[in-house]
């Protein structure tokens, strides 16, 4: 990593606080023109779905023109890089995921530094991870996948969306807490592992709800448990990690705001309170919702510890794991 992760959440907050008080004339001042979100992969996954939800109603919060810019690539790391390298006035916004907490530790090199580039507004939503396996696997609840998998260590193969994918570490934190050897099945993309789990190719994998939903309800995939401190209301029968005796089982994804460091901390309170606004709408309550995404929100401070505790979790499964991007 570039820093020490103790540092992180300090400096996190230290850069929303650099600037100081900025005279109320700036503060109005923006916005004066539209603002551009960059979401750091193509158009149509989680992280762009979810955007899309909030911009129309943002906008009129803010009171400009929001436009989605999707730049993807290299595991969100262009993206990221470009918000970091872009002018900190509030007119290039990022859109990120666990990724910018995921890659710090996965990457051996990136050309951001994670920490000193990059100033949070706020979180935005957090989305649980459902394990599913093949039906014709013998395994009815987690305590019985968990009992197979000890009494035949590495005959259990798990697909993921990719190397480094939050639903390939869901898995590689479940090898570790539940003391598991699984063995790893990695496609490009999540479509071409639900295909062949569904298939039987390979007995199961971790999943976001919103991509095996239809599944689940067709019966061609059985859930086992589900991440997250409740259960998920688009999955009620489906129990917890926590429910089923794995507490440890924490790997939601969750999506935040940042901005370049520097940017003036007025443009980000004018960015936190009109996103704060619009999460708190019913409407993208109930949208979100039905993304399997929910709406938390966080002020830059405590985003900032969020994003410290999440970077901290996740560099001990990638360490854990072994998994490694040059």
């Amino acid at each position: 990593m570039h820093a020490t992760l103790p540092r992180f959440a300090a400096t996190l907050i230290a850069s929303v606080l650099l600037c100081g008080a900025v005279p109320a004339a700036a503060q109005d001042a923006y916005p004066s023109k539209p603002i551009r979100l960059l979401v750091p992969y193509p158009p149509g996954g989680t992280g762009d779905t979810t955007a899309r939800v909030l911009v129309p109603k943002w906008s009129e919060m803010i009171g400009q023109q929001i436009v989605v810019e999707n730049r993807g690539g290299a595991g969100s790391n262009i993206g990221v890089d470009a918000v970091a390298k872009s002018a900190p006035d509030g007119y290039m916004v990022g859109f990120f995921d666990s990724a910018f907490t995921v890659n710090p530790s996965l990457y051996a090199k990136l050309p951001y530094d994670p920490i000193r580039d990059f100033a949070p507004v706020s979180l935005v939503s957090r989305g649980p991870i459902v394990l599913v396996v093949n039906p014709q696997l013998a395994a009815k609840d987690l305590a019985e996948l968990v009992a197979f998998a000890r009494a035949k260590p590495g005959a259990l193969s798990y697909a993921s969306a990719g190397s480094g994918t939050a639903i390939h570490l869901a898995a590689e934190m479940l090898k570790t807490v539940a003391g598991v050897d699984l063995v790893h099945v990695p496609y490009k993309g999540a479509g071409p592992a639900v295909q062949d789990v569904v298939a039987g190719q390979v007995p199961m994998m971790f999943a976001l709800p919103g991509t095996v939903r239809g599944h689940i309800s067709s019966g061609r995939m059985r859930p086992l448990a589900i991440t997250g401190e409740r259960r998920f209301a688009g999955l009620p029968d489906v129990p917890t990690f926590t429910e089923s005796g794995w507490p440890a089982m924490q790997a939601d994804i969750i999506v935040e705001v940042m901005v370049p460091a520097r940017t003036p901390a007025a443009v980000i309170r004018v960015l936190y309170e009109s996103l704060s606004k619009t999460l708190a709408l019913p409407d993208v309550r109930t949208r979100l919702q039905d993304l399997a995404m929910e709406p938390v929100g966080a002020d830059p401070q405590r985003t900032g510890e969020i994003l410290r505790a999440e970077m901290e979790k996740w560099a001990k499964v990638v360490k854990a794991s072994g998994a490694r991007v040059e």
